[in-house]
C-alpha cells in the first residue's frame, strides 16, 4: 500500500481544501465524504480493510481539518462543486462515492448534479432532509456565541456513538473528541446553515448511479425511517440497517465495511 501525506488543491472562490490518498493506484478509485465536526481520519480505522480493493481519496470538507475556514453560511451547491473542482483537478473523471451524514447529502447532490462522475454511490446515515429549516438557527447562533467547541463536541459524541463507547476512555471517542475540539466554530456553523438550507426530497428520485443507503437502527440524527425514504425515492436502491447509531463505520466496522465492500465490487 502507497500512501502521502496530505496535500490540497485550491478552489475557485480561493478555498484550500486539503486531501489525501491510501493504496494502490491501480485500483478503482473510492472518494471518502466526512459529517460535520471530523476530518478525514474519521475513515482511519477503515483503511486497511478498503484498501484491499480501492485506492482512497479523501478529503476534509471546507471549514474542517486542514482546510481553509471560510466565514459564514456554507450551501450544498458549494460543497458539491469543492468535490468536483478536486475531481477535476486530481484528473479523476469518475469514482465509487462513499458519504456518511453530511458527506452523504454531499454524495446525494454529486448524483444528482454530476452523475457522470459517480460510479457507485454508498448513502450512509443520511438523509433527503432534515427540517424543519428553523430549527438549526438556534445551534448556529449559539454556537458561534460559545467560548469553544467544548459544550458541541459532547452533544455530537452523544448523538454519534452508543452509551458504551461514551463510558471509560475509548481511544476511538477520544480520537473524536480531540477533532471536535480542534475544529474552528465557524466551520460547524457554515456547515450546520448547509444542512439547514438543503431539500433532495424531490431531487434524489433523479439520482440514476447504483446506490446504497445504510441507516443505524438507534441513529437518532439521521434515523433508519431517513433512510428508508431515501431509498425509496432514489430508483433502485437498496437499503440496509445495521444495530449502531451515528457512526456506523466505526461502532459495526466491520458489517459496514462488508457491505460496502460487497455492493462497490459486485459484478453487473
Amino acid at each position: 500500500m502507497t500512501s502521502q501525506i496530505p496535500t490540497a488543491i485550491t478552489t475557485g472562490d480561493g478555498v484550500r481544501i486539503a486531501y489525501r490518498f491510501d493504496g494502490d493506484e491501480s485500483k478503482p478509485v473510492l472518494l471518502l465524504s466526512n459529517s460535520i465536526g471530523t476530518d478525514l481520519h474519521m475513515w482511519d480505522g477503515q483503511v486497511s480493510v478498503l484498501t484491499d480493493h480501492f485506492r482512497l481519496l479523501r478529503y476534509d470538507a471546507r471549514g474542517h481539518g486542514a482546510s481553509d475556514v471560510p466565514q459564514g453560511a456554507y450551501s450544498l451547491d458549494r460543497l458539491g462543486r469543492d468535490v468536483v473542482e478536486l475531481l477535476d483537478a486530481l484528473g479523476l473523471q469518475r469514482v465509487h462515492v462513499l458519504g456518511l451524514s453530511l458527506g452523504g447529502i454531499v454524495a446525494q447532490w454529486l448524483g444528482i448534479h454530476v452523475p457522470e462522475r459517480v460510479d457507485r454511490l454508498v448513502l450512509s446515515n443520511t438523509a433527503a432532509y432534515l427540517g424543519p429549516a428553523n430549527q438549526w438557527d438556534r445551534p448556529i447562533a449559539e454556537l458561534l456565541q460559545a467560548p469553544d467547541m467544548q459544550v458541541t463536541a459532547e452533544g455530537f459524541l452523544r448523538s454519534w456513538f452508543p452509551a458504551r463507547m461514551l463510558e471509560g476512555e475509548d481511544e476511538v471517542v477520544e480520537g473524536f473528541r480531540r477533532t471536535l475540539l480542534a475544529t474552528q466554530r465557524e466551520g460547524v456553523a457554515g456547515s450546520w446553515a448547509a444542512v439547514r438550507d438543503y431539500d433532495l426530497r424531490r431531487t434524489a428520485a433523479l439520482i440514476p448511479n447504483p446506490t446504497l443507503v445504510i441507516a443505524g437502527e438507534h441513529d437518532t440524527v439521521t434515523s433508519a425511517a431517513h433512510g428508508k425514504e431515501l431509498a425509496a425515492t432514489v430508483p433502485g436502491a437498496r437499503f440496509t440497517v445495521l444495530p449502531t447509531v451515528h457512526m456506523a463505520n466505526v461502532e459495526a466496522e466491520s458489517e459496514f465495511v462488508g457491505a460496502v465492500t460487497a455492493f462497490l465490487t459486485e459484478q453487473p
